[in-house]
């Protein structure tokens, strides 16, 4: 993921001006689905009360033993990050219980890439940083 800003930024942020509007942070837990309809509809109802999705927030839990298991995680958390997107939040927070393992790790990596490319950022807020 590039820390670099482009020039880009710079310009779009001097002609920025504040919005009466409130950041709020998503539990993916209430979520009833991550379907685009649903989110579309979702999206809607926190405009019209004044509200602006920054980030969905979920924890994830990564089986040591089942690769079949990690694989659903995996593929439940990219479901997240392209709902994060659809909604405009900039960030999914992640918190990984405990150590994850060597499999888990490679695929949160991968996972930030996705999400590098959806225009997210995925944030690890178990301590372990930016993933």
């Amino acid at each position: 993921m590039s820390t670099t800003s482009s020039p880009g930024i710079e310009r779009t942020l001097r002609g920025c001006r504040p919005a009466d509007i409130d950041p709020v942070v998503i539990d993916a837990a209430d979520l009833d689905s991550t379907a685009p309809e649903h989110l579309r509809d979702l999206k809607r109802g926190l405009a019209a009360r004044g509200y602006q999705p920054a980030a969905v927030a979920t924890e994830a839990e990564f089986d040591a033993e089942s690769t079949l298991e990690r694989q659903r995680e995996a593929d439940r958390l990219r479901g997240l990050v392209r709902a994060a997107s659809f909604l405009g939040a900039g960030r999914i927070e992640v918190s990984v219980d405990g150590d994850a393992c060597e499999e888990a790790k490679t695929a949160l990596a991968a996972l930030a890439e996705r999400a590098d490319r959806e225009g997210v950022e995925l944030v690890r807020v178990d301590g372990g940083g930016a993933a």
